[in-house]
């Protein structure tokens, strides 16, 4: 493989369409793996089982997700990621039609697999993607929309899905939704351009995983993207069950209550992404702006979820809606800030350590929250647990990962090839 491998220079109209599609992908991500979430409720009772074998179906899939994210990322940086992107898509729509189709606790435990290795591709390819195709001045606004994607996912999930279950039964929700999101392939195969980025073009012996290992940065980065995962984690797949089973809510408030969050979330996650940009372009540093949205995020969050579990009334709704604000904020740079780090270059295998180690904290939220649930009874550990894991993501954001500088990863491997990337569409 040589550095010669062509490369198209996408027009800026032909990235925004790309970004909307990786806006809508990422909504259509969050829908699949929330579902079962939406439908715990009924097939816990249908299913007859513990809230801890619940717990093991609702982690399932992050466990072969977390492990998927370094091959992930290697294949990204390798590969033409519009190819590799379309196939781990079409593999995790299939899997969400087919959940519709089955019975029994082993059958669901193996398709909630199988779905994670599909959605393993995604964060990695969009970070390549934006990393490669916009200048960095426009990088807070295009993660930014793919966190509102990512919220609005959950919200429209719990909203319609909400309905759509209480009225129909989960099994036809779980059909449609793999069906329809296949319809997504066809305009990402027209507008994605094609050919391998810089790094994919990049000579063997280059740097590679270990190099990112030997960064303090790239470890602040995955053990804080581990607290946004499991607090992340906690609210999609346990906060539809909470609401309806320890707050006593019907599915279609619980509907409006758990919508409220990510709708918060997604309003948040854009114009927060907006002002970041201005504030950067206006002279602010990015280091500044980057690491201080970042503990304003995480350590908001850890407040509100804490008061969540113990307000009640009309307070107890201001909570979840401040809860969704400082998600959305959180969110905003924890993938803008690898992608300035890395750089075109090895970005694709930062962000898949950083999504591998950051889902580990994904795959142990659901399941120690069944497993303290079916021995206390009770919500508010899980919570104040949770809410610690924020503070804790805080810290590490603000201590652990240093300045918001390009990586030289020449001088970090020893002798690495220098490539001229393409100029990022401005």
């Amino acid at each position: 493989m040589t550095a010669s491998t062509t490369h198209e220079a996408p027009t800026r109209a032909r990235m925004n369409g790309v970004l909307f599609l990786l806006t809508l992908s990422v909504l259509i991500n969050y829908i699949d793996r929330s579902n079962l979430s939406i439908a715990a409720p009924l097939i816990k009772d249908e299913l007859r089982i513990s809230a801890s074998q619940l717990g093991t179906l609702l982690s399932a899939f992050f466990w072969t997700y977390a492990l998927m994210q370094i091959p992930a990322g290697w294949l990204v940086d390798r590969f033409d990621v519009k190819r590799v992107f379309a196939a781990g898509f079409l593999l995790w729509s299939a899997a969400t039609a087919v959940t519709g189709l089955l019975h029994g606790f082993a059958a669901l435990l193996t398709i909630r697999v199988i779905l994670g290795v599909g959605e393993s591709i995604a964060f990695p390819s969009y970070s390549k993607i934006i990393a490669t195709h916009f200048d960095k001045s426009r990088r807070g606004s295009a993660n930014s929309l793919i966190i509102a994607g990512l919220a609005l996912g959950p919200a429209l999930g719990m909203l319609v899905g909400g309905t759509v279950v209480g009225r129909f039964g989960w099994r036809p929700f779980f059909l449609a939704l793999g069906l329809m999101g296949l319809l997504w392939l066809a305009p990402w195969w027209a507008w994605m351009p094609s050919g391998k980025t810089p790094a994919a073009a990049s000579v063997s012996g280059g740097p590679g995983f270990i190099h990112v290992l030997t960064q303090r940065s790239a470890w602040g980065t995955c053990l804080g993207q581990a607290a946004i995962n499991y607090y992340l984690y906690f609210l999609v797949t346990w906060l539809p069950f909470y609401l309806v089973r320890a707050r006593h809510l019907s599915m279609n408030t619980m509907a409006r209550y758990g919508g409220l969050v990510f709708l918060m979330s997604a309003l948040a996650a854009t114009l927060w992404g907006k002002l970041s940009d201005h504030w950067v372009k206006t002279g602010s540093s990015p280091t500044f702006v980057c690491k201080s949205s970042m503990a304003l995020g995480c350590g908001g969050i850890g407040v509100t979820l804490a008061l969540t579990a113990v307000t009640e009334g009309y307070l107890f709704i201001v909570m979840l809606a401040a809860t969704g604000m400082f998600l959305g904020i959180s969110g905003c740079h924890s993938w803008a800030i690898p992608q300035a780090l890395a750089g075109p270059l090895m970005v694709g295998r930062w962000t898949g350590l950083q999504n591998f180690i950051g889902n580990l904290g994904g795959a142990v939220s659901p399941l120690l929250t069944g497993f303290l649930l079916d021995r206390t009874h009770s919500f508010h550990i899980p919570f104040f647990i949770t809410a610690a894991v924020a503070v804790m993501g805080a810290l590490s954001w603000t201590l652990i990962v240093g300045p918001i500088e390009p990586v030289n990863w020449e001088v970090v491997a020893g002798s690495v090839p220098v490539l001229t990337a393409p100029s990022p569409t401005s």
